[in-house]
């Protein structure tokens, strides 16, 4: 058992200093004051005087086993390390499969997020990758949502972007359409995430799909909104329209020049124009490779995602742009939680799981972090790290 005291706690809503009463992997109790000095049962106690508690992140865009590859397969990208994670406060993954849906499997992702399990942190994935017809591990969606309880959607289907299979619309509501089924019928998300591209098509296939179908607009999670000016205009509207969308952190500077739109900045810009927090999440597209095409779609070059990158932005966001802290840091907890469906995530309440970020006061630097009731990272050492690490 561990008891956390005097620690300010965002839940992501403030309740103030609390104390938490975390028993294996659970959150028991949070209360203004609990004494338990007079307990017969062993207690770790952890003294969160100068720090603000927050959920633990969840980064739901992440290729767990790499990605990349458009540059032949030098450029491959290598497979997360959990102590990126870890010291980058997340303690939930999603997984995904991008351009490279045919050496990258379901198969090794679905071992690389037991396998993360297994090390400390929680961990899903979408089943697919950019291209349509999407590669199952069964015979149909359905079957991969409804019998694999680590599949909780389809994705990343990527659309108006070079890269993808180019789907009809017809084929892409035929997979939101398998994929509410699958997710109705086993009590998950079953959300579609869609990669967007550089295409002045924008999010227009979804748009349209929505108008004439009865599929609602929350059955799609499409990301990378802020990847230009134009896509993220785009994005202000379908989110006023009640639809998700998801910013991604990871970048270079070449790529913010030519009009990618930093995420602290974009957070507050949609903010102002009337759309929803609860609309909004950040995702880090971790491990994945970070291509520079030129006009003609030749690469010209390439950098790694990196799930640290996350919490960099919230923070920014919170320090330059002026956010409150229980609204910036729900991109990353209670809204990612709430989209996928995620049972006992995004918050800290009773009964939730014991996932936690120490926060510094001064800093917002993290300084220490709890995965499933554990200590994994403390006073800026990490205490776990993975098998091979």
């Amino acid at each position: 058992m561990i008891l956390i005291k005097n620690g300010e706690v965002y839940s992501p809503a403030s309740l103030g200093k609390n104390d938490i009463l975390i028993s294996n992997d659970k959150i028991e109790f949070v209360h203004k004051e609990i004494d338990l000095h007079s307990s017969s049962v062993p207690i770790q106690i952890v003294d969160a005087t100068n720090y603000y508690i927050v959920p633990g992140f969840i980064d739901s865009h992440v290729h767990l086993i790499g990605g990349g590859g458009e540059g032949g397969f030098k450029t491959r990208t290598p497979e997360l390390l959990l102590s990126d994670c870890i010291k980058g406060g997340i303690t939930t993954v999603i997984g995904v499969i991008g351009t490279d849906g045919t050496t990258r499997t379901m198969t090794s992702l679905l071992a690389k997020c037991r396998a993360l399990e297994e090390e400390g942190i929680t961990s899903f994935v979408y089943t697919g990758s950019y291209q349509t017809p999407v590669k199952t591990l069964f015979s149909k969606i359905e079957e991969d949502i409804i019998l694999i309880d680590k599949i909780i959607g389809v994705g990343e289907i990527a659309i108006s972007d070079h890269r993808s299979s180019q789907p009809t619309k017809q084929e892409l509501a035929r997979i939101a359409a398998n994929a509410r089924n699958g997710g109705l019928l086993s009590g998950k998300s079953g959300v579609v995430n869609i990669h967007i591209g550089d295409s002045k098509a924008m999010l227009s296939m979804i748009e349209e799909i929505v108008e004439e179908t009865e599929l609602p607009i929350t059955q799609f999670y499409p990301t990378h909104i802020n990847r230009n000016g134009y896509l993220f205009e785009a994005g202000i509207n379908y989110a006023k329209k009640g639809g998700y969308v998801d910013f991604t952190t990871s970048t270079i500077p070449h790529f913010i020049d030519n009009g990618e739109v930093k995420c602290s900045i974009g957070l507050k810009r949609m903010l102002e124009s009337g759309v929803n927090i609860e609309q909004i999440t950040f995702t880090s597209d971790g491990q994945g490779s970070l291509p520079d095409f030129d006009e003609n779609g030749e690469l010209r070059g390439m950098k790694v995602g990196r799930v640290s990158s996350l919490y960099a932005e919230v923070k920014d966001a919170i320090l330059n742009e002026g956010i409150a802290i229980d609204e910036a840091i729900k991109v990353i907890t209670s809204n990612p939680a709430k989209i996928l469906k995620l049972q006992n995530k995004g918050q800290i309440k009773n009964g939730y799981d014991a996932d936690l970020v120490f926060l510094n006061k001064k800093t917002l630097e993290i300084e220490s972090v709890i995965s499933k009731g554990k200590i994994m990272y403390q006073l800026g050492k990490t205490l776990v790290k993975g098998t091979f690490e």
